[in-house]
């Protein structure tokens, strides 16, 4: 059996970036003392002149963001989560939001996983922060193929986009003929009666295989990938629900004000069902390696598969 495959997101971020960069003159990439952590650096090396390091300062970042797109740029301002969405939430609200201008935030190293960081560089907020922001779209790849879909699809999009990348090298896991990306679109990648598992992120693999080990269990689940929580795909929701019953969401985010939060929000008013949200719980993570925090966390597969097969 071959090798898997992993690629870290906030890898495909760096990658996409200095590629559309060579089809697009009007791409500015603008970084926080990052670009080796974020992979801006790739921007960097190829296009130094359209790159602009703004310091340890993301909420200066970010009003200068805002007045290149003013001005007809298309600028990619990019930091650790915990700093894009964290520290720069009101200039992101104000300066961006407000005047729904088309900035491009690209948020790396988010979630759990960022791992010996620590507590401090965990953001498990972030999504629930970029949600409350109207107009402000949310996205959440899951490999290496959808982030650079993402990328893409968040620089032809008009308007201020929230991209999430993470540090941890995940399994490729949509590298087919057929995978295409829409915005506000979810994808159904196992069909399934029993269960609707739907997840975002770095846990949409381990669902997959959570999901294997289920159907040996006679447990035939549904999986959904959703990428873009904000706009939320409602029909693929509410589909699954209707033929399920039963839903569970996952991800690498709090459990208040992320993917379950929204799956919740549409379920309760237009498709009652009952769902279990798989997440963080509330607490804030600790420092050590990623992996170990995932399993102590719940969100590694054997947690994810135990949790799934309690709940129905």
């Amino acid at each position: 059996m071959s090798e898997i495959k992993k690629i870290a997101t906030r890898d495909s971020y760096g990658n996409m970036l200095a590629e559309l960069g060579a089809q697009h003159e009007d791409i500015v990439v603008l970084d926080a003392d990052l670009a080796a952590a974020t992979k801006t650096g790739v921007f960097k090396n190829a296009y130094p002149e359209r790159f602009i390091d703004c310091g340890i300062a993301e909420c200066n970042m970010i009003g200068v963001a805002a007045g290149l797109a003013a001005s007809g740029k298309v600028p990619f301002a990019s930091s650790f989560a915990m700093f894009a969405a964290g520290r720069a939430f009101e200039q992101v609200r104000n300066s961006v939001g407000y005047p729904h201008l088309n900035v491009k935030i690209g948020a790396t190293h988010a979630g759990i996983s960022v791992g010996e960081d620590g507590a401090t560089h965990q953001c498990n907020e972030d999504i629930a922060l970029m949600r409350t922001i109207p107009g402000m779209v949310v996205i959440n790849p899951s490999d290496d193929v959808e982030a650079k879909a993402a990328v893409r699809a968040a620089y032809e999009h008009n308007g201020p986009v929230y991209l999430r990348f993470g540090r941890l090298a995940v399994p490729v896991i949509n590298d087919r003929p057929d995978y295409k990306f829409e915005l506000g679109k979810g994808v159904t990648l196992r069909e399934g009666k029993d269960v609707a598992v739907i997840a975002t992120g770095l846990p949409v693999n381990n669902c997959l295989e959570a999901a294997e080990k289920l159907a040996k269990d006679g447990i035939n689940a549904k999986v959904i990938n959703i990428h873009t929580i904000k706009p939320l795909d409602e029909e693929i929701v509410i589909a699954a629900a209707a033929e399920c019953g039963k839903v569970v969401t996952v991800e690498e985010h709090s459990v208040i004000g992320g993917l379950g939060s929204a799956v919740c929000d549409v379920l309760s008013q237009k498709a009652p069902a009952r769902v279990l949200k798989i997440g963080i719980n509330d607490v804030f993570g600790e420092s050590g390696p990623a992996l170990e925090l995932l399993k102590k966390y719940g969100l590694d597969t054997d947690s994810i598969y135990e949790k799934i097969k309690a709940f129905v």
